[in-house]
């Protein structure tokens, strides 16, 4: 029997390994932060045993509630990932898994590699509507990959949408894939007509540092890029600065920023009704985008999210309420859950990649609705 987590995004500490039924593990910190959460880790073991798996710190990671109802995913090829038992008991995370084959693949959420985003980054280049643009580099020397999906113009709409800032917030990507796919699909009608008004800037991962050292939502230096929006820096936030830079030299029309929580079992949006210069054309354009959401996909709602901010009240650190202020302009934060969806339950996989890819196609029928009306 062998662990490890020596690989991309891998995270994962081994207190002890020396018997299938009692195997303790614990989850390492992001650099230089108190933040941990995601694991990501390959059993080598005996087919056809019980191995039972305990996380011991799991009490004291980022958000100990999201374990409650959560099952770890696992995955011999690393391409169709399941949920196995697991149980929380207020102090340890127990994984309990009968392995079919002599390896195994666990992780908090479906990974998705920095070679995976390379691909992608690529693949879209190759389309004649897509122009790769490089922002920076990250802490690590990693880029900072831009997408312009459009041909800008002076009376189109202005999109950014950004995912990961919190790395260990994969699903933000596999969204983004979803999204980006459809938008460059020459033969589909939405897509067509959104590119005819909009141009869109796309950052499909804002923390590519933290996605490779297996954080859960701090950049090389431990820093959460979602506090940094009202005043980054090259030496702590270089991928916030030079995004919030680039936003400057194009301006916003409309802002969407791609994560995933923890704790809630549903995909819901949080707006920006705290900033100081929210009107009633603001909530506007929140409630033709919510409703239009609504009637493309059956995995979005209104009725579960975060408790608003009170008039005035919003953390202008964070990027949805930063964005919405600076550029007066729609910004939402769209959330998606680590566990399933409650509303639309899969007992096999909860919530997963083609389910996350799916949300990111059907988002540009909302956007095709509220695009007449950004400016």
């Amino acid at each position: 029997m062998h662990i490890t987590a020596n690989f991309d995004s891998g995270n994962i500490q081994v207190i002890s390994a020396n018997n299938a039924d009692d195997i303790r593990l614990a989850i390492k910190k992001d650099h230089q932060s108190d933040f941990y959460q995601w694991f990501h880790f390959k059993l080598f073991a005996e087919a056809g045993e019980e191995h039972v798996m305990t996380i011991e710190n799991a009490s004291g990671s980022a958000y100990p509630d999201g374990w409650k109802g959560y099952q770890a995913l696992a995955s011999y090829d690393r391409e169709t990932w399941f949920r196995v038992p697991t149980e929380y008991n207020g102090k340890e995370l127990t994984i309990r898994h009968t392995p079919e084959q002599e390896s195994v693949f666990y992780a908090y959420f479906i990974p998705y590699s920095y070679e995976r985003h390379q691909d992608l980054i690529q693949s879209a280049q190759q389309s004649i509507d897509c122009y790769h643009e490089l922002l920076g580099e990250t802490l690590d020397g990693r880029e900072l990959n831009l997408l312009v999906i459009g041909e800008p113009a002076e009376h189109k709409n202005t999109i950014w949408v950004t995912a990961r800032q919190h790395p260990g917030e994969s699903m933000a990507e596999w969204f983004m894939e979803g999204f980006i796919t459809r938008l460059l699909d020459d033969e589909d009608g939405v897509a067509r007509k959104l590119l005819d008004e909009n141009v869109f800037y796309v950052v499909p991962n804002m923390n590519p540092d933290g996605s490779v050292r297996g954080h859960l939502r701090t950049n090389a230096v431990g820093t959460n890029l979602n506090r940094e929006w009202a005043e980054p820096s090259l030496e702590k936030s270089p991928e916030v600065f030079y995004v919030l830079k680039r936003m400057q030299e194009t301006g916003v029309d409309m802002f969407l920023d791609v994560h995933g929580d923890e704790d809630l079992p549903y995909n819901f949006v949080a707006g920006c009704e705290g900033i100081p210069s929210y009107d009633e054309r603001h909530k506007e354009l929140e409630e033709t985008f919510k409703a239009a959401f609504l009637a493309a996909t059956p995995e979005f709602q209104t009725q579960y999210g975060y408790e608003l901010d009170a008039p005035g009240k919003a953390n202008m650190t964070v990027a949805n309420s930063a964005v919405g202020e600076r550029f007066k302009c729609l910004s939402y934060t769209l959330e998606m859950p680590f566990k399933d969806n409650a509303d639309l339950p899969d007992e096999d996989f909860g919530w997963s990649v083609a389910r996350c890819q799916r949300l990111g196609e059907d988002v540009l029928t909302a956007m095709l609705a509220v695009s007449p009306k950004l400016r």
